[in-house]
C-alpha cells in the first residue's frame, strides 16, 4: 500500500494540506481530515477513495457557506444549489444536516427574515408573502407562522398614503383607480383596498371595482 511521505500545508489555503504518497503529490485534503493522518502511515485504495470523497463534500460545504454569505437561504434553495453542483443526495443531506446543526440553515428564521425585509422595504399582503415563501420551498405551516402578524390593513393604508403624493393633480377618480391598481398588485383584497381608499380619499359613489389598471 502507498505510504504517506509528507503532509504539507498549502500556501494559498492554510486550511488545506497536500498529501504525498511514496514521495509524490497524491491529493489535497481539508485540514479537518488531514489531522488524522501522519507520515509513515499506509493508505489502502479504499481509504484514499474515502478521504477524497470526504474532501469533495468539504469543498461543497465551503462553497455552500459562500452561497449563504450573500443572503439568507431556505433549505430548498440550498438543496437546489447543491444539485447544480452535481452533489449526490446522501452528500447533500450530510451538508444540509451540518449547516442546520451549526444553526446556519433554519427555515423558520429564513421565513421571518424574508417577511421582515419585505414589510420594511417592499410591503405585500399576507397572501403574496405566503406565495413567495412557498416558492422558496417552505412548507405551509412555516409560511403561515411567518406572516401571522402581518397587518394587511395597516400596510395597505401606509402604502396608499406614501403613494398618494405621486398622484397629486390627477382627477380624484383616476387617483382612486391608480391606487386601487397599485394595492391590488401588492396582493391586498378588494375589501381592504376599498376601506383604505375611503380613509385616504373619502367615500366615492363612483368606485366600481376597476382595480387593476396599469398604474405606470
Amino acid at each position: 500500500m502507498p505510504v504517506i511521505t509528507a503532509l504539507e500545508v498549502q500556501q494559498r489555503n492554510r486550511q488545506r494540506v497536500n498529501v504525498f504518497l511514496d514521495g509524490e503529490f497524491a491529493f489535497g485534503l481539508a485540514m479537518r481530515y488531514a489531522l488524522f493522518l501522519k507520515k509513515g502511515q499506509a493508505l489502502s485504495t479504499g481509504q484514499i477513495a474515502e478521504l477524497q470523497n470526504k474532501d469533495g463534500i468539504e469543498k461543497a460545504y465551503e462553497r455552500t457557506l459562500n452561497y449563504l454569505s450573500y443572503r439568507p437561504r431556505s433549505t430548498a434553495e440550498v438543496r437546489q444549489y447543491l444539485k447544480k453542483l452535481d452533489i449526490a443526495e446522501p452528500a447533500s443531506d450530510e451538508i444540509i444536516g451540518r449547516l442546520e446543526a451549526d444553526n446556519l440553515l433554519n427555515d423558520a428564521r429564513f421565513a421571518q427574515l424574508w417577511v421582515d425585509s419585505r414589510t420594511t422595504f417592499r410591503p405585500k399582503s399576507q397572501q403574496l408573502l405566503k406565495a413567495e415563501l412557498r416558492q422558496k420551498g417552505l412548507d405551509p405551516a412555516t409560511a403561515d407562522s411567518a406572516v401571522q402578524d402581518v397587518d394587511d390593513s395597516a400596510l395597505a393604508r401606509a402604502l396608499a398614503q406614501k403613494r398618494l403624493p405621486r398622484l397629486a393633480g390627477l382627477p380624484e377618480q383616476e387617483q382612486r383607480q391608480k391606487l386601487s391598481a397599485f394595492l391590488g398588485r401588492r396582493g391586498f383584497r378588494f375589501s381592504i383596498i376599498h376601506s383604505v381608499l375611503r380613509q385616504v380619499l373619502g367615500a366615492s359613489p363612483d368606485l366600481n371595482g376597476e382595480l387593476y389598471e396599469d398604474i405606470e
